[in-house]
């Protein structure tokens, strides 16, 4: 279970951003409540790069939580309402878009100024008036830095035969979301997912046969699970996992069922199992308002629990526990 399992990689990954950045063209957001200032930046990064513009905070929010998420924003400081700090934290808060590089544009130029935009997480600060050139510039250069960061991440925390996620960034992203839902007393859930027999399954039809078997699990996780703000993961051997922030026990044991049924469609022959003709999954689901003092921890031994229950149940089934 969660709690005991370890990684196995082994064959090619699937396509990231990191892939998406060097075959098409980039997506930048530019955020500034002047339409002036809005219209000469688009100007200066039209024809190279796919252009998105929010005249305010909220807005700029909006856009870059859709899916794609933009692979730079270019981001006023002094703006009503909402201000570009404002809005920088927002973003790094959050897992679908902490990665996203923020370029601070500004009329100040003081150095405290500059000072906090780079200490809330910006990556560089632009004094107005624009100078294209110099926009062109650095976005170019911090684009090509994104292309790299996205390639070491890949290596390092993506499963390199299913594509999705492994268990180093399956910890980490718990984590801070955990650490954001106690801040918010907020629910946090997990599905814990076991394939039945699989054992038997590699057994029968050999490892090449479980490869890809496990390829077809991941495929439909992946497909049942589409907020960009969840996580998909395989956490070893035939062990899945999925995080849904802000997520109540109800939606994510509905979840869970899509998911189970999403299996049983996949119609994938299982001669050894001694639940179904076909591949089945037992899912562990578990929904906690962290308190300030627990760890995720509490979390994975709740979806354990969970997922024991519904192998000695058995299995091809969900079992939710909540607290």
């Amino acid at each position: 279970m969660l709690a005991r399992i370890h990684i196995q990689q082994q064959t090619a990954p699937q396509a990231n951003d990191g892939d998406r950045l060097m075959d098409a063209q980039a997506t930048i957001l530019v955020v500034d409540d002047s339409p002036e200032n809005l219209q000469v930046l688009s100007a200066v990064l039209k024809g190279q790069y796919k252009v998105k513009v929010a005249l305010n905070g909220e807005r700029a929010l909006a856009l870059a939580q859709a899916e794609p998420n933009p692979d730079l924003i270019l981001l006023d400081v002094m703006m009503p309402g909402m201000d570009g700090y404002e809005v920088c934290k927002h973003l790094k808060s959050h897992a679908a878009t902490a990665n996203i590089p923020v370029l601070f544009v500004s009329s100040r130029d003081e150095e405290e100024d500059e000072a906090r935009g780079l200490s809330l997480g910006a990556i560089d600060y632009i004094v107005k008036p624009i100078r294209p050139s110099i926009v062109q510039a650095r976005v170019r250069n911090h684009l090509d830095l994104k292309r790299s960061r996205d390639l070491l991440q890949r290596l390092t925390t993506q499963d390199h035969l299913t594509g999705i996620s492994n268990r180093r960034r399956f910890d980490d992203f718990l984590d801070m979301e955990w650490r954001r839902a106690a801040r918010e007393q907020a629910p946090i859930s997990l599905i814990a997912i076991d394939i039945d027999h699989f054992k038997a399954y590699n057994d029968h039809y050999g490892h090449p046969g479980g490869d890809q078997c496990l390829i077809e699990v991941a495929r439909t996780l992946a497909t049942c699970v589409t907020r960009p703000c969840d996580l998909v993961a395989r956490c070893g051997g035939e062990e899945f996992a999925c995080v849904l922030p802000s997520t109540d026990s109800a939606g994510a044991a509905n979840l869970a069922e899509q998911i189970r049924l999403g299996i049983l469609a996949r119609a994938l022959e299982h001669a050894q199992s001694g639940t179904h003709t076909h591949v089945t999954i037992s899912l562990g689901v578990a929904t906690v308002v962290p308190q300030a003092d627990e760890s995720h921890q509490a979390l994975v031994d709740l979806a354990d629990a969970a997922l024991y229950e519904a192998k000695s149940a058995g299995r091809n089934r969900h079992v939710l526990k909540a607290r």
